[in-house]
């Protein structure tokens, strides 16, 4: 797998490294799907489309080892105003490899989408065993780097996408 230290990395390009989280290698397998869509970083989506959980789909080897997932807005509420980054939409613990999400504990469900253009991340993180992670009670101003450490969880995976407003919606309006 590759390392985001790799130049042109896209979640390096993306700016997830440094804004959300620090420098990793990929040792899991992340297949994520929207509306039967497979989602690579940086691909494009409307707030109408993102409405419905992901379906995700984990890699691995052993079922013994547990997975938590988490979804957070890194622009929330605007990007040129962060000021409540982290966002968190949706968190999954206790995910054993080689299943999927609907095998976890839903620690939060999906939230609504903004209807502005923001950098949505879907991360996964190994756990050091069952029951071991906790969700925060909170959704804003949640960090994804202080959760992994106070849970003693290591990335393993990552995917962005970025979510645009919907056709027709704000913008200027010519009379």
């Amino acid at each position: 797998m590759a390392s985001s230290r790799d130049y042109g990395d896209p979640l390096l390009v993306g700016g997830i490294i440094g804004d959300v989280l620090n420098p990793f290698t990929s040792t899991v397998s992340l297949k994520v799907l929207i509306n039967n869509r497979e989602i690579n970083n940086g691909c494009e989506l409307r707030p109408s489309h993102v409405v419905n959980r992901p379906r995700i789909t984990i890699g691995g080897e052993d079922l013994r080892t547990f997975y938590t997932l988490v979804m957070v807005d890194a622009d929330a509420p605007s990007p040129s105003n962060p000021f409540l980054r982290e966002y968190l939409h949706w968190m999954v613990t206790d995910i054993p490899a080689t299943t999927n999400t609907t095998f976890g504990k839903y620690g939060h469900s999906i939230s609504a989408f903004s209807n502005r253009i923001h950098r949505f991340i879907i991360v996964l993180f190994k756990q050091l065993g069952r029951d071991t992670v906790f969700p925060p009670e909170w959704r804003h101003n949640f960090n994804t780097r202080d959760f992994a450490c106070n849970n003693s969880l290591a990335p393993v995976a990552a995917v962005y996408f970025n979510c645009q407003r919907e056709r027709g919606c704000g913008g200027r309006r010519m009379e």
